[in-house]
């Protein structure tokens, strides 16, 4: 084979690639997301307290409710959560979870979405229950039968437990969604949801639209004292994220989930599409979102980093903006923020030790 024809099979292809990835995912939209909206230094390398009067501009309960408007007409193209109402399979029987002890039976909660996507969560109902739901959210590695042990640790506490997936994972699907100008596109990973986005639709709603009508099934239905949520990973950031739109969420857990954008500084925590969506970071940025989910009454947020996590948001990156946002969150009258570090493993999991200090704040 000539060395001409070599040079054209092994750089065009290399080529087209690299077009191809400057088209879904342009360097413009990588680094001006990778700002929280602003210009902020990189302090991971020299780290130090961050001056957060600079970044948080929620000072008062009304700011706290026009910023959540602003982002659920961001998401959902509304003034107001959505009130989809998802179809109930009563008594659903999954082999897997079977031998689940405490557990009196379970739903299956389904919901069909935009563009041909459905959701599809399990709601475990412990014989012996304690009134309270918690949400449980899985990340990327798989559905939520990875949460398996977690749920189970949950339902010996007595908490009613909703497991969710995130988009496309778990037994969520995969739809074929015909793209204008592109054509028929098969939906494998979050980072295609770029080609979603429009003025009349968000694809994160994709990743909160379950939970809500979730909650609006289980207000209707059954009389819950209180909702919680935890989240490992990509659920993590869910967990995050979401209850900064939906108050009914009192305390939320999110397990190496989430760093302001200012502070990844290494290719496993830049994270999937949904990490850096250039018009939810645009209109807000992590330091408002974790001030959104920690403020209200009974309501608090909490961070919960795995020290040696061998996928992503490992170390101690967190001090630099640890003390400086609680301070913030103490100037309201109501809500809580705290960071918690676990070393007593290696694994990107929610440990024995994570589980136990989640049940001990919701008790």
């Amino acid at each position: 084979m000539s060395k001409l024809i070599k040079f054209t099979i092994i750089v065009i292809p290399v080529f087209l690639f690299g077009l191809f990835i400057g088209f879904v995912i342009p360097d413009t939209l990588i680094s001006d997301t990778l700002n929280d909206g602003k210009n902020i230094e990189s302090f991971s390398q020299n780290p130090k307290p961050i001056n957060i009067d600079e970044y948080v501009q929620i000072r008062t309960n009304q700011d706290i409710h026009e910023k959540r408007q602003e982002l659920i007409n961001l998401i959902w193209k509304s003034d107001s959560l959505p009130s989809q109402k998802p179809t109930v399979e009563y008594n659903y029987v999954d082999e897997r979870f079977s031998d689940l002890r405490n557990l009196q039976k379970i739903e299956k909660i389904s919901l069909n979405m935009g563009h041909g996507f459905i959701s599809h969560t399990y709601l475990f109902l412990p014989d012996n229950s304690n009134g309270k739901l918690i949400i449980y959210h899985q990340g990327h590695s798989g559905g939520f039968i990875n949460g398996k042990k977690t749920i189970q640790d949950f339902l010996d506490s007595g908490f009613s437990v909703a497991a969710f997936s995130m988009p496309l994972i778990g037994m969520n699907n995969q739809p074929i969604v015909n793209i204008d100008n592109v054509g028929p596109v098969k939906f494998l990973k979050h980072n295609q949801f770029v080609l979603l986005e429009s003025e009349e639709f968000s694809s994160l709603a994709l990743f909160f639209t379950p939970i809500t009508s979730t909650l609006n099934y289980l207000e209707n239905n059954y009389s819950f004292s209180e909702f919680h949520m935890v989240g490992i990973s990509g659920g993590g950031w869910t967990s995050t994220v979401y209850p900064a739109l939906d108050s009914r969420i009192l305390k939320s857990f999110s397990v190496a989930g989430s760093l302001p954008l200012s502070l990844r500084n290494t290719v496993n925590d830049v994270g999937d599409y949904e990490q850096f969506h250039p018009k939810l970071y645009s209109t807000t940025n992590y330091f408002e979102i974790y001030v959104l989910s920690s403020v209200g009454k009974d309501r608090g947020f909490y961070q919960i980093f795995n020290t040696n996590d061998p996928c992503c948001f490992s170390g101690e990156t967190f001090k630099v903006y640890h003390e400086p946002l609680k301070k913030i969150i103490s100037q309201f009258n109501s809500g809580d923020f705290d960071i918690f570090i676990d070393d007593t493993h290696d694994q990107h999991i929610i440990s024995p030790f994570s589980t136990n200090l989640i049940i001990d704040k919701l008790s």
